[in-house]
């Protein structure tokens, strides 16, 4: 037996349903649900047997019949180049959900960065919305993907952080100075990070610095 074939055994087949540039190199895939998952956890796909799955963190809700994956376009990647080509009917080739990364209802922050979003995403989308703070950084003002989503529930405990855009509504900077500029650092509740190993070890050192228990936050970076 082969690699190729060890590694069909342990993927299962579904079907695209859309694949759909959101932003510049930004996209979201739908596929066909086909194994029920938990907000905040991952799948990993491939479009080619003989290629290692790639992990992606599921961004839709968990009652949802379709599965969204958000995506940005890595130029130095063999997957995302083809993905961003790839056609709805095609095939697609996924790992079971996995991971920890999980929420509940107590009070919690919720700190992305990018396409770090995703788990987030999948959280209010699933029904987690009281007691959530989100805030999200990224560097144009294309880049808060489902904000149209957020702004209505969320209201004032939706901030979006703009690095090299300014617009009314959003801060105007990195969120990790967004973090620093804050008066007050809630102590009663957890904190989740997603997105770069930079940004998580940045906000997680200034969290910790500014008074917050190590223990209180979770993290997942993304690469």
């Amino acid at each position: 037996m082969n690699s190729n074939t060890d590694q069909k055994n342990k993927l299962s087949t579904t079907t695209i349903l859309e694949n759909k540039e959101i932003a510049p190199g930004v996209f979201v895939l739908k596929y066909k649900k086909i194994k029920n998952f938990k907000p905040g956890q991952y799948i990993g796909l491939t479009t080619d047997l003989s290629v290692t799955p790639r992990l992606y963190t599921i961004a839709s809700g968990v009652n949802s019949n379709e599965i969204q994956i958000l995506y940005n376009i890595k130029d130095d990647g063999w997957l995302t180049p083809r993905l961003s080509e790839i056609k709805p009917g095609s095939d697609l080739y996924i790992t079971d959900p996995e991971g920890s990364f999980i929420d509940n209802e107590t009070p919690a922050w919720w700190i992305a960065s990018g396409t770090g979003i995703a788990p987030f995403s999948a959280m209010f989308r699933s029904g987690l919305v009281k007691n959530k703070t989100l805030i999200h950084g990224g560097r144009y003002t294309h880049s808060f993907y489902f904000e149209n989503e957020f702004i209505p529930i969320l209201g004032k405990n939706y901030i979006r952080c703009c690095s090299q855009e300014n617009a009314e509504g959003l801060f105007s900077g990195r969120l990790t100075r967004y973090l620093q500029d804050i008066k007050e650092i809630p102590g009663n509740c957890r904190f989740f990070l997603c997105g770069s190993p930079e940004m998580v070890v940045e906000v997680r050192d200034l969290l910790i610095k500014r008074g917050v228990e190590y223990d209180k936050i979770i993290a997942e970076i993304y690469f």
